[in-house]
């Protein structure tokens, strides 16, 4: 492993465009189902994790997007208006509201879950397991920083 310490800009730089466009090409692909529902890849980042994170609050749906207030709150009251989320108040601070998809937000997820799966699996399957062990080791040290 000592010797990808050596390795050169173009070779970092041909990294960094692979996670643009898999990233790119991973949310690009759900651009039908996105359509159908008038919301855009802003919208699929929210639905995404408050799939994940049945119950976040909002406070800690910002610092996972990492947006404004301003910019969460549009995407916030689109979904609301497409039916696909919900709010409950805590019961130890009213001020602070949780979200969860209700049964057409699930809905709405699994359709672009289903999508974005077959390109990941796809991708897997074609791997080592090895790859994958390492490919997911990397991933999370590059999030970690």
């Amino acid at each position: 492993m000592k010797e990808l310490l050596y390795l050169k800009d173009d070779q970092l730089k041909d990294l960094i465009e692979k996670l643009f466009v898999s990233y790119r090409e991973t949310f690009s692909d759900t651009k039908k189902v996105l359509d159908k529902y008038s919301i855009g890849v802003a919208h699929q980042k929210v639905i995404l994790l408050i799939s994940m994170y049945e119950g976040i609050s909002i406070t800690s749906l910002l610092k996972k997007l990492k947006v404004t207030k301003q910019s969460l709150n549009r995407v916030l009251k689109d979904l609301i208006k497409l039916e696909v989320i919900s709010f409950e108040k805590d019961d130890q601070d009213t001020r602070v509201k949780h979200l969860y998809l209700n049964e057409k937000g699930k809905k709405v997820f699994s359709e672009i879950f289903e999508i974005q799966k077959k390109r990941i699996y796809n991708a897997l399957l074609s791997s080592s397991s090895e790859e994958v062990i390492n490919f997911d080791s990397v991933l999370k040290r590059i999030i970690n920083g």
